[in-house]
Parts: C-alpha cells; sequence; structure tokens
C-alpha cells in the first residue's frame, strides 16, 4: 500500500509544471495579526469600496420593505412619503401642542384668574393662537419639501388655509373642553397625554386613509381630524377631493365647537374656586 501512495505522489509531481509562479513567496502577502488598541481608518480604502455599502443598503431595505403591510405606499398617489407623511405631522404637532397647552392653561395662571376678571376664555384660545404661530412658521419648512421634491404648486392650494382655520376650530373645541375639564379634574390632564397618542393612531398622520376597509370608513371618518388631513393632503399635492369626508369633519367640528364654549362659559364661574 505505501509503495503503490509513493508512486501516485511520483506521478502527480511529475506532471506538476515546476515554475516559480507555483512556488509559495518567501515572505507571505497578508499577515495575520491580532488588532492593536487603536486602529485608524483607511478612508481612502473606504471610499474606493463605497458602492459596497450602497448595495449592501440596498439588499436590506428590499428585504425589510418587501413584504411589508405598506409596501408600496411608501410613495402615495404619486407623492413622495416623506412629504406626504410631514404634512400630517405638521397638523397633528400643531393640534398635540394645542391641546396639551390649553388644558392645563386654566391651572397654570391660576394667580391671574383670581385676582383679575375677564373672559376666562381667553386664556385657552391665547395658547391655541401661539402654536398656530408655530404651525405657520413650520408651514415653511414644507414650502421647502415641496420644492425640494418638485411638487406642481395648483389652485388646490387655496384650499389650505380653509383646512388650517378648520383644525384650529377643531383643537380650539377640545383645547376648552379639556381646560374645563382639568380645572374640577385634575386626572384629565394625566389621562391626555395617552388619550391623544390613541387620536393620533386614530388619525391618517404616518399612513393614508386609503389603508382603512371600506366597511370601516363611515365610523372611521367620524374622525374629524381624518376628513381634515385628507384635505389639506388633496390641496397641496392635487389629489382629489373627498368631499363627503370634509363634509362629515365639518359637520362634527364646528358644532363640537359651540358645545365646547357653551360648557366652558357653564363652568367658567367656578373656576376661581376650584382652581
Amino acid at each position: 500500500m505505501s509503495t503503490s501512495l509513493n508512486d501516485a505522489n511520483a506521478v502527480i509531481s511529475t506532471a506538476l509544471p515546476r515554475s516559480r509562479s507555483n512556488q509559495l513567496p518567501a515572505e507571505p502577502v497578508t499577515r495575520i495579526r491580532p488588532s492593536r488598541f487603536w486602529e485608524s481608518l483607511d478612508f481612502a480604502e473606504l471610499w474606493t469600496q463605497r458602492e459596497v455599502l450602497y448595495f449592501l443598503m440596498w439588499r436590506d431595505l428590499k428585504v425589510r420593505y418587501k413584504q411589508t403591510i405598506i409596501g408600496a405606499a411608501w410613495v402615495i398617489d404619486g407623492v413622495p412619503y416623506p412629504i406626504f407623511a410631514y404634512t400630517a405631522l405638521l397638523l397633528w404637532t400643531f393640534v398635540s401642542n394645542a391641546v396639551l397647552s390649553s388644558s392645563y392653561s386654566l391651572v397654570t395662571n391660576a394667580q391671574i384668574i383670581t385676582r383679575v376678571y375677564f373672559s376666562r376664555l381667553l386664556i385657552p384660545a391665547a395658547a391655541v393662537g401661539v402654536r398656530l404661530v408655530d404651525l405657520l412658521i413650520a408651514t415653511l419648512v414644507l414650502i421647502g419639501l415641496m420644492i425640494y421634491f418638485q411638487v406642481p404648486i395648483t389652485w388646490n392650494v387655496l384650499m389650505f388655509p380653509v383646512f388650517v382655520a378648520e383644525i384650529a376650530a377643531l383643537t380650539l373645541a377640545v383645547g376648552l373642553i379639556c381646560a374645563a375639564l382639568n380645572v374640577r379634574y385634575r386626572d384629565v390632564g394625566t389621562m391626555l397625554p395617552i388619550l391623544l397618542q390613541v387620536w393620533m393612531f386614530l388619525s391618517p398622520v404616518v399612513y393614508s386613509s386609503s389603508l382603512i376597509p371600506e366597511r370601516l370608513r363611515v365610523v372611521y371618518f367620524l374622525n374629524p381630524l381624518a376628513g381634515i388631513i385628507d384635505g389639506a393632503r388633496a390641496s397641496l399635492f392635487n389629489l382629489p377631493f373627498f368631499w363627503a369626508h370634509i363634509a362629515i369633519s365639518a359637520l362634527v367640528t364646528f358644532p363640537m365647537l359651540v358645545f365646547s364654549i357653551h360648557l366652558f362659559r357653564r363652568m367658567e364661574s367656578s373656576f376661581a374656586d376650584d382652581v
């Protein structure tokens, strides 16, 4: 057996060419050594391999979003998702901040309420007005995004101030109710941030209302914020207006504003005692 192995090895060795290219170099080309405590980056090497970074990121992104629920809806109705979501986030940030600040406004201004007489309604209204100015300033960023994404401006944009006015009326209505109740029931202020989070997820802020099943839309659009956000997006991005949804939001918002003013005025006489 050993004779046969030796003969085979001899045949293989004679078959291989005896050139210097098949011989191992005297010094190894790559040395494997333990890393030092501090290693500097070779930025030149990273730059030459930048395409590898791109393809690695693209591969992971495709795997992550290929079978998601939203899927291709990251571009919704031809509108890039960043500006599509930012429009709703702009309005929602106004609603959230204005409702919170107006709800706490009577409690934080207790010294004024107990010493000077004036219409207490002006306090939460002023809190909403301050946040409305913030909204107008933040709209400049929205305009910049529209220019960056080359969104064409149409006559529909004239409807955007109408939806801003409506969302301000809705926010004032909710703020007046919460402010009046928070004076008497301090648990309202504790629960309000949680309720606002629920309201956000029940509104088309980070998603499109088109994802709502048809059988649930009648109930879904009883939320007035849904019709306002959809209308604002339609006015900016030249999308079709769903006038039925917009009408529902108006029919809920303005009676709610009248009711909130009535409730606030009924409870106003006891604010100085309860605050």
